[in-house]
């Protein structure tokens, strides 16, 4: 299917303003945010990144992009001398996997959904970025894959990641670290912005909706919230968010089986309520439409709710 002209030029748009910042490392900066005891999160221009310090070495989730991996390391230094034995990425976009080289060079282990392999190994095309990205290099490439989910054990936690149906990619994982009551969402979650969806790679709203279906059966009110982009969050954050998904989603797919056209759905505004809240930077409400309008015309929920 032809993607409307309109969608491709108010998402390369969105995303060409954070493309750019990406290569200005002498502005870029890490925050880090305590969660819990031994679990700490780094936030800056890309996905937020989950830092687990103990005993075992340092686990960490997602690397940040190419030119903030060197200060996410540097970082991670100011916790603990301790090695980064293993690199989880939720997903492929280079904002979570740009680091991926500079943590393998230096031993660590990369460790990704097998999708996430799939998709770096090979060229791919994003409206999301209006370009095609070029294989990544061996060196970025998870070298442990899995399935469905998988656990690990360490710094005396046991963590649970899970493979989730297509969402805002098709090889999305979420992470929970059972012992401490914190969840890493990738980018299932956008805290308090408008989520992207990277529907050339399987993504949709539907997809996101049973993310956190899937997610919220594993939390509750205790647990802290790591989103893919945004401040650390909490189970309300979260339902928030899900309203907010499924409002806007079942408002345009009535107005797609009316047969109403993308222009006549843009102009009817309906998220006219989330708008304050939600919006950032440059994408705007009207972006956002496009794109949900986009994920139900391409990537249509399936019967069984996937």
């Amino acid at each position: 299917m032809k993607i409307p002209n309109q969608i491709c030029g108010c998402l390369i748009a969105a995303f060409a303003c954070m493309a750019a910042a990406a290569q200005d490392e002498a502005t870029a900066g890490i925050v880090t945010v305590r969660v819990t005891d031994g679990i700490y999160m780094l936030m800056g221009l890309g996905g937020n990144v989950a830092v687990s310090v103990g005993e075992d070495g340092v686990f960490i989730i997602d690397d940040q992009m190419p030119p903030l991996s060197q200060q996410v390391r540097a970082s991670i230094a100011e916790l603990t001398d301790q090695p980064v034995r293993i690199v989880f990425n939720t997903h492929w976009h280079f904002d979570h996997t740009g680091g991926n080289p500079l943590f393998r060079e230096a031993g660590s282990v990369i460790m990704a959904h097998d999708n996430v392999r799939r998709r770096m190994s090979t060229a791919q095309f994003s409206t999301l970025m209006g370009k095609a990205r070029p294989p990544s290099p061996q060196a970025a490439l998870p070298v442990v894959t899995f399935d469905t989910e998988v656990s690990l054990h360490l710094n005396g936690d046991t963590i649970r990641a899970f493979h989730v149906p297509p969402a805002h990619t098709d090889g999305d994982t979420i992470l929970l670290f059972e012992d401490s009551n914190v969840v890493h969402m990738g980018d299932t979650y956008f805290n308090g912005m408008y989520p992207t969806i990277d529907v050339d790679a399987g993504g949709s709203i539907r997809g996101l909706s049973r993310a956190i279906d899937l997610a919220l059966e594993r939390l509750n009110s205790e647990t802290k919230v790591i989103p893919g982009h945004g401040p650390l969050s909490d189970i309300d954050g979260v339902i928030r968010y899900q309203v907010m998904l499924n409002t806007v989603a079942d408002r345009v797919q009535r107005m797609i089986d009316q047969g109403r056209s993308l222009e006549d759905i843009v102009q009817a505004r309906p998220t006219i309520e989330f708008d304050q809240d939600w919006t950032w930077g440059n994408f705007s409400a009207e972006r956002w439409v496009r794109l949900v309008y986009d994920s139900l015309v391409r990537n249509p929920a399936k019967p069984d709710g996937g």
